[in-house]
């Protein structure tokens, strides 16, 4: 399985997918299926979509991207806030700091070839919502642990880099995590550590979905934000490849297929 640029992306929808059946109830491991009958893509998909469709397009304004998909899919399950910001008539950000910036941002780390450049592309990714310091701080981070991955940094490496960065305590075991208990979490501040730890702690990306799954009963963000990083590093199987996309339309295909177009451009 040869990894290519695109695979963050792709892990990123992949784990939502996956994660999907299991939100807000959670699951057990025993009670654990890679793609149950009842998965679905949802708002988590729809807005990396998104974000790789605004990177597609130079000079297109973000906020007006997101609105657009948002009132299109409008069914897939947006958080009260970025539901009201995307019908209002004059959209501004409203300092959220939840997990939502860091689960759209993994095509900043497809197509950012710098830690700098990831860095100021997921501000900008973030920003439009998510404009607290710890939201936009959650999408910094996932964007530069997907570059370095790209790139062949270990993962020590990566640790390294993150915690010098962005002051996460990543040095928890994933034992201890499970330990404090199984809730509904949604910000920055705990999906994206825990969702980093699953990584670091993971044999590959199943292995790395599952563990995100069962830290965060937010199951669709969590897998999302950990398949971003570990499709990057451990590139997405093709099975798994083919079943994540399979569940998307065609609108959102063709959104992907010209994205991939844009980084093959960049080689």
């Amino acid at each position: 399985m040869a990894k290519t640029r695109i695979d963050a992306l792709i892990g990123a929808i992949a784990g939502d997918i996956i994660g999907s059946p299991y939100e807000f109830n959670g699951v057990t491991e025993s009670r654990y299926r890679i793609f149950d009958f009842h998965c679905r893509y949802t708002d988590d998909t729809v807005l990396t979509v998104a974000v790789a469709d605004w990177l597609s397009n130079p000079g297109s304004q973000l906020h007006d991207i997101l609105a657009e998909y948002a009132n299109t899919y409008y069914w897939v399950g947006y958080g009260g806030m970025f539901r009201k910001w995307s019908r209002a008539k004059n959209r501004k950000p409203y300092n959220s700091y939840g997990n939502g910036s860091a689960m759209r941002v993994s095509a900043v780390g497809c197509i950012a070839d710098t830690i700098e450049s990831a860095m100021t592309l997921a501000e900008e990714s973030a920003a439009s919502t998510h404009n607290h310091p710890e939201g936009i701080k959650g999408a910094q981070a996932v964007a530069v642990a997907i570059v370095q991955a790209r790139q062949g940094k270990n993962k020590e490496e990566i640790k390294s880099e993150l915690q010098e960065l962005f002051g996460y305590d990543l040095n928890r075991s994933y034992a201890d995590m499970l330990a404090e208990g199984y809730e509904f979490h949604v910000t920055c501040q705990h999906t994206v550590p825990a969702a980093l730890i699953s990584f670091f702690e993971s044999e590959s990306y199943e292995d790395c979905i599952k563990k995100a799954i069962l830290t965060n009963k937010d199951t669709d963000t969590a897998a999302a934000v950990a398949g971003a990083v570990a499709g990057a590093y451990y590139g997405v199987p093709d099975t798994i490849k083919e079943k994540a996309l399979n569940h998307l339309p065609e609108q959102l295909l063709d959104k992907i297929n010209n994205f991939v177009n844009i980084l093959t451009e960049k080689k």
